[in-house]
């Protein structure tokens, strides 16, 4: 069987599954620069037509980690005179 190179690429289909309105119209996958996410789509009317709106997420679904604050050292600690 031949494998395919799926970097930069990905696909969606029908939401059979969709019981409401905030529900995607389309789920699927995505691989950019080597990651994999989650896509999703949802069919929407414009002023000029219909479009499709997008979400990715990733898939690890992990919650966002909150940056903890750098502790920056005050001038006056930072001392060349220091024999170590």
């Amino acid at each position: 069987m031949t494998q395919y190179d799926n970097t930069d690429r990905g696909v969606l289909f029908k939401n059979d599954r969709k019981e409401q309105d905030n529900h995607p119209d389309y789920k699927g996958q995505i691989n950019v620069g080597g990651q994999e996410f989650w896509l999703s789509a949802w069919i929407k009317e414009g002023q000029k037509g219909k479009f499709m709106s997008l979400s990715v997420k990733p898939k690890e679904d992990a919650p966002p980690t909150k940056a903890k604050p750098r502790l920056s050292t005050p001038d006056h600690f930072v001392s060349d005179d220091v024999p170590f």
